[in-house]
């Protein structure tokens, strides 16, 4: 991989395809702990991405219980973004957030609206991580394993930088 990507761009890339393309997997940061599928609504500013889940959930039970560090990961749709990011878990259930990202697919998640008693918002404040970045496209990444093979190089795959969202 070529160096040539800074922390700055990293981060700038991460939140712009995550408002493109915001699915990935949370979870509780501890060994044998299965993460899940979740759709974020980040945050740049502050560094947060918000979850929507139900508070009958093991995993929102588990991260009520308080201290939870956490890790996203996450792939963009397009497969030019890859990222790993920890950070803590918290249960907070801000009305304002609540407005600002509901949306028809997460209305179909709690059959009383807003109002749901299981509706539960679980904040992800995002700390340090690694995103990959790769601009290539599918073509692009043939092009360069091609190459490679042909050169008996290595294929740049990108650029990737570590990241710090607090």
């Amino acid at each position: 991989m070529s160096d040539h990507l800074t922390p700055a761009e990293a981060e700038t890339a991460f939140w712009k395809s995550l408002k493109q393309s915001n699915t990935g997997m949370l979870g509780i940061d501890r060994p044998g702990y299965h993460h899940q599928p979740m759709t974020g609504f980040g945050e740049p500013e502050t560094g947060t991405i918000w979850f929507f889940t139900r508070n009958d959930t093991d995993f929102a039970r588990d991260v009520a219980a308080g201290g939870q560090m956490g890790m996203f990961c996450y792939q963009a749709k397009d497969e030019k973004l890859q990222a790993c990011i920890h950070g803590r878990l918290a249960i907070d259930l801000d009305r304002e957030r609540i407005d600002r990202f509901w949306n028809p697919v997460v209305a179909a998640w709690y059959p009383d609206g807003k109002a749901d008693p299981h509706l539960t918002l679980i904040r992800f404040d995002g700390d340090d991580g690694r995103v990959w970045v790769s601009d290539t496209g599918v073509l692009g990444f043939g092009y360069q394993i091609l190459k490679a093979n042909l050169t008996k190089s290595t294929p740049d795959a990108g650029g990737v930088a570590d990241v710090n969202l607090s």
